[in-house]
């Protein structure tokens, strides 16, 4: 019998969360493992123009170039909201916000986080046989229960939120600039627009904080015997950004194109790592949880494709948070030699919501009962040739204009339907007014992929398109109104902020020597633990 043995090499942990993982694998036996390998690897805030293979400007990433040459390219693929916890809450669940409940981002304080009754993929998995673990950026709720090792991942090594959301002793570049943690006792700072000054970002080995604030640090562990799932939360591009002793370049990069070289050498580390000795068996998902904010803030980076008019309010404003393409079009590539066919390009509208059903379904699994799935199984895209993705895709509001978690921007095939739009914050800090449409705006994507001038009203295209955007929407509403769905808390209490050392200015600490568990406080009174697995 064959035994796939998974070595993950934590090398590097930058004070900001960027995560470095290096992963070796090697077999023994003589027959290969009868179930598949999955590594999900997610980019934080990474636009779609910044895959070179996408976008002809950019010149960072030979490695995913290289990937896409060898897997399948998605050109049509989307996050599941504009915004991180919504985002990666249906890449766990294969569900739309108003489902799983998490409609906008949680926070330092909050109270709640994945609500318990929602079922993730590495839920599943751990039930089909695999062993699970999560490298990089949870952002999903870290007091209490809600912890990723709480939601199926045998194993956590990583931030339980934002790399911006927490202080640290050297501040990478941001617009605007944020200050260091604070050393000794003083009056509370005023923090700057998006700077968190008063609690250090912490770093968590399980349930255990490492570090307070996170700093270089190394941790190898090993293991053996069962296929795994292996999630990583990569903190690029997210601001503030770094450069770290792996994106030094002598040719003096802007920090965001460094960044991004950086992130396409840890993908590259990764791919490799699986080629050398678990290639026909290990399929590896590559894409993004929503689109860009550091570029057009003026850090320096390629704007791609989707800067239409109707997108760009005074004070230049990025993608994210949006329901215009460039908040939720994300790069997206699938490897897996010998199964994947290389040097595809799939024009297939797919999200990061088919993640959830096509890994189950790869891993010989059965999706959780009792509620109904946004995503669909991508497999005969994958391994059939067919181009045929969804028909329909909803873009939850992720706050800007609207409701959070609402569905007011529909896409039917080549069209797209905008009920409500404006209300991002620019990169000056004011925010565009909200603007509601009745009878919606829609836009011809294959005409005019930067939604720059909608339909005529009057047209005939307009006319025939506009009832079936309202039957759709009509449908998706009643459906979820009938389903089984979670309400997320988003109470918000000063005392669930992570901690490991309240006397200490900005919580500081090194190596916590017994687990501090989220919201437990200074006593550290609960008493769960969680050993690394054996990978």
């Amino acid at each position: 019998m064959a035994w796939l043995f998974l070595k993950v090499l934590l090398v590097g942990v930058s004070f900001l969360g960027c995560l470095y993982p290096l992963v070796d694998f090697c077999f023994s036996g003589e027959t290969r493992a009868p179930k598949p390998n999955f590594v999900i690897i997610l980019a934080d805030d990474m636009g779609w123009g910044d895959l070179g293979a996408n976008w002809a400007e950019t010149k960072d990433t030979a490695n995913l170039d290289q990937m896409a040459a060898e897997g399948m390219r998605f050109v049509d693929f989307h996050a599941a909201a504009s915004t991180c916890s919504p985002s990666r809450a249906a890449l766990l669940t294969g569900r739309l916000g108003l489902r799983n409940g998490v409609t906008h981002n949680f926070a330092v304080t909050s109270v709640g986080g994945l609500p318990l009754n929602e079922t993730t993929l590495a839920e599943v998995l751990q039930q089909a046989g695999y062993v699970t673990g999560m490298i990089g950026k949870w952002n999903l709720g870290h007091h209490s229960s809600y912890h990723s090792n709480f939601s199926g991942f045998d194993y956590y090594f990583g931030i339980p939120y934002s790399h911006d959301m927490g202080c640290t002793d050297s501040p990478g570049y941001n617009l605007p600039p944020c200050p260091a943690c604070p050393r000794d006792e003083g009056p509370s700072r005023s923090p700057d627009r998006d700077c968190y000054t008063d609690v250090a970002l912490p770093l968590y080995e399980n349930l255990r904080i490492v570090e307070q604030p996170v700093n270089l640090s190394s941790l190898a562990h090993s293991a053996s015997g069962r296929p795994f799932l292996l999630y990583v939360g990569l903190a690029h591009m997210h601001v503030p950004l770094t450069r770290t002793r792996l994106s030094a370049d002598p040719q003096g990069r802007a920090p965001y194109a460094a960044g991004l070289r950086e992130m396409d050498g840890l993908v590259g580390q990764i791919k490799d790592g699986a080629d050398r000795t678990a290639k026909g068996n290990t399929f590896l998902w590559f894409t993004g949880d929503n689109g860009p904010w550091a570029q057009k803030c003026e850090l320096a980076g390629s704007v791609g494709p989707f800067t239409g008019s109707w997108q760009v309010p005074r004070g230049g404003s990025p993608a994210k948070q949006t329901t215009w393409e460039g908040g939720h079009r994300v790069p997206a590539v699938a490897y897996w030699p010998g199964r994947v066919p290389g040097n595809v390009t799939s024009a297939a509208l797919l999200s990061v919501l088919d993640i959830f059903p096509t890994v189950v379904a790869l891993a010989g699994a059965s999706l959780p009962r009792g509620r109904h799935f946004d995503g669909l199984d991508a497999s005969d895209v994958l391994f059939g040739g067919s181009q045929t993705g969804h028909r329909v895709l909803f873009h939850p509001n992720s706050g800007a204009a609207g409701e959070y978690g609402a569905l007011q921007t529909v896409r039917l095939e080549r069209y797209k339907a905008f009920y409500i739009t404006g209300g991002a914050r620019a990169c000056d800090g004011s925010v565009g007014p909200a603007r509601s449409h009745e009878p919606p705006l829609i836009f011809n994507l294959e005409d005019d992929v930067t939604e720059a001038v909608p339909l005529d009203t009057g047209s005939a295209e307009y006319q025939r398109v506009l009832p079936q955007v309202r039957e759709v929407l009509a449908n998706v509403l009643h459906d979820i109104a009938g389903d089984n769905v979670s309400r997320a808390d988003y109470t918000l209490d000063p005392a669930a902020a992570p901690c490991c050392d309240p006397h200490q200015t900005a919580c500081r600490c090194q190596t916590a020597s017994q687990p501090v568990f989220p919201g437990a406080g200074a006593a550290g009174n609960e008493t769960a633990s969680a050993r690394p697995p054996s990978f």
